[in-house]
C-alpha cells in the first residue's frame, strides 16, 4: 500500500532545499505551498515572473495536485493561459511519479520562451516603425503626383476658398461702411449727383468769359465763308 504522506513530505523536504528562496509554505493539511518561477533577464534586463500555488490532494501522485497562478509579473493574460495548460498536460504525463519539480521546470523553460518571444515582438515592432518612418520621409521629398483628378479636386476647393474669402471681405466692408461704389451706384444713391451740373451753372450766374485775344486777328483775315469754294484748310496751308 503506497504510503502518499511519506511520499509528500519528502518532496516538500527535497523541494525547499531546491528552491529555498523562492519556496514558501501556506499550510500543513492539506500540503499547500508556493513556488516564484523567473525567467533569465533579457538583454535589458527585463523578466517574465510567476508565482505558482501547489496543493496536494490525498492520492498525490497518483492523482495530480491542484495548481493555479498566484501571482504574475510582466506576463500576459494570454501567457499565463499557455503556463496553466502546460501544467495540465506535464502532470498527465508525470501521474505516479512527485513530479512538482518537472512542473516547475517545464514552467522555467516556458517563461524563458516568453522573454524570447517579447524580444522578437519588440524588435519586429522597432523595425516596421523605423520603415514608416523611411516611407514617410519618403514620401515627403517625393510629394505628391499631381493628376487631373487631383489637380480638378484642388481647383475647386481653391474657387470655393476664394469666394468664401472675396464675401467674408464685403461683409467686413459692409459693417465698416468701407465699400466702394461704382460711379452708377453712387449716381443712384445720392440724388444731389443729378442736379450738380445745373447748380455749377446757377453759382456761376450763367455768364461764360470769353478772352477776346484769341480772336484779335480775325479781322485782318479775308475770309468769304458765302463762296462756295471756301475752305478752312486752306487758311493753315498759307500760314506755313
Amino acid at each position: 500500500m503506497t504510503d502518499y504522506g511519506e511520499e509528500q513530505r519528502n518532496e516538500l523536504e527535497a523541494i525547499e532545499s531546491i528552491y529555498p528562496d523562492s519556496f514558501t509554505v501556506l499550510s500543513e493539511e492539506p500540503i499547500s505551498f508556493t513556488i516564484t518561477v523567473t525567467s533569465d533577464s533579457a538583454e535589458n534586463e527585463e523578466t517574465v515572473e510567476v508565482t505558482l500555488k501547489f496543493t496536494y490532494v490525498e492520492k498525490y501522485p497518483d492523482e495530480p495536485p491542484l495548481w493555479e497562478i498566484n501571482s504574475q509579473e510582466n506576463l500576459e493574460d494570454s501567457d499565463a493561459e499557455d503556463v496553466l495548460a502546460l501544467l495540465k498536460q506535464q502532470a498527465e504525463e508525470n501521474l505516479g511519479m512527485v513530479m512538482i519539480f518537472t512542473l516547475v521546470t517545464a514552467v522555467q523553460e516556458k517563461l524563458n520562451e516568453i522573454v524570447d518571444q517579447i524580444k522578437s515582438r519588440r524588435e519586429e515592432e522597432k523595425l516596421r516603425n523605423e520603415r514608416e518612418v523611411e516611407e514617410a520621409e519618403k514620401r515627403a521629398f517625393q510629394g505628391t503626383v499631381v493628376t487631373i483628378e487631383n489637380f480638378l479636386t484642388w481647383k475647386a476647393k481653391f474657387e470655393q476658398d476664394m469666394a468664401e474669402l472675396k464675401s467674408k471681405k464685403h461683409k467686413e466692408e459692409e459693417q465698416s461702411g468701407k465699400v466702394k461704389l461704382t460711379g452708377k451706384q453712387l449716381f443712384e444713391t445720392d440724388h444731389n449727383l443729378d442736379t450738380s451740373d445745373i447748380q455749377f451753372l446757377e453759382d456761376g450766374g450763367n455768364s461764360v468769359e470769353v478772352d477776346e485775344s484769341l480772336f484779335q486777328d480775325m479781322d485782318d483775315l479775308d475770309l468769304d465763308e458765302d463762296d462756295p469754294d471756301f475752305n478752312p484748310l486752306d487758311l493753315e496751308s498759307d500760314e506755313d
